[in-house]
């Protein structure tokens, strides 16, 4: 039987704020359970079945897992404070050569990006996520961007899934194919919606003809 908890883990840098206050809106009587975790141990929770959703940076492993792309981040260097780029507003790869690009996990790098060991380029919402006053980020405009995806298990179906997967897609209330809270599935619409031409303000009695105007 399905938990009523619906747990959704999140990685640094994702903002899962505003779906999760439509859940709340729509589905006060099951509790909506966040956790920022790192990709490693979100992907564990998904293959174990702790988590139910996961909000990931792509790629992740489609034989196993489904993914709905969702948006892409744009990257930037994170450099010391007082750095030359400082008083750039964007820069290039090229411009990165003679310093020491640091390939670290993100809070570690930041930490040593402060300490005046190198420069790091990571999506700019995760620079955001661990900004600090003695470091700066800048735009780097020719660096491949990440995808965020939201993502369950292979196989995973049950309804306050598939309700979490509407609200994230955009779907109002009435068009989920969620259950919702009266437990009453909505189909969704498949089509345009079709609305009845309005009545002429003149009518003609039955068995009565318009008569056609005169010619002036």
């Amino acid at each position: 039987m399905p938990s009523s908890v619906l747990t959704v883990a999140f990685v640094v840098g994702v903002t899962p704020g505003k779906w999760a206050r439509v859940w709340a809106e729509r589905m006060p009587r099951h509790p909506l359970l966040l956790q920022q975790l790192t990709p490693e141990a979100a992907r564990a929770g998904i293959a174990d079945g702790s988590i139910d959703l996961a909000l990931l940076r792509l790629p992740v492993d489609s034989d196993r897992m489904h993914a709905i792309p969702l948006y892409e981040e744009l990257s930037v260097v994170v450099a010391p404070k007082d750095h030359a780029i400082e008083a750039l507003d964007s820069l290039t790869l090229v411009d990165l050569a003679g310093d020491t690009v640091l390939d670290h996990p993100w809070v570690e790098a930041v930490a040593l990006v402060a300490a005046n060991v190198g420069v790091a380029i990571m999506p700019q919402s995760v620079a955001r996520a661990l900004s600090r006053r003695d470091v700066v980020a800048r735009l780097l405009t020719d660096a491949p961007t990440t995808r965020i995806a939201l993502v369950w298990a292979q196989g995973r179906d049950d309804a306050l899934i598939e309700e979490f997967i509407g609200i994230v897609r955009g779907r109002t209330a009435n068009s989920s194919r969620g259950s919702g809270e009266n437990g009453a599935e909505v189909p969704e619409r498949s089509g345009p919606v079709v609305r009845a031409p309005k009545p002429s303000r003149r009518t003609v009695p039955p068995g009565q003809r318009r008569r056609a105007p005169r010619g002036r």
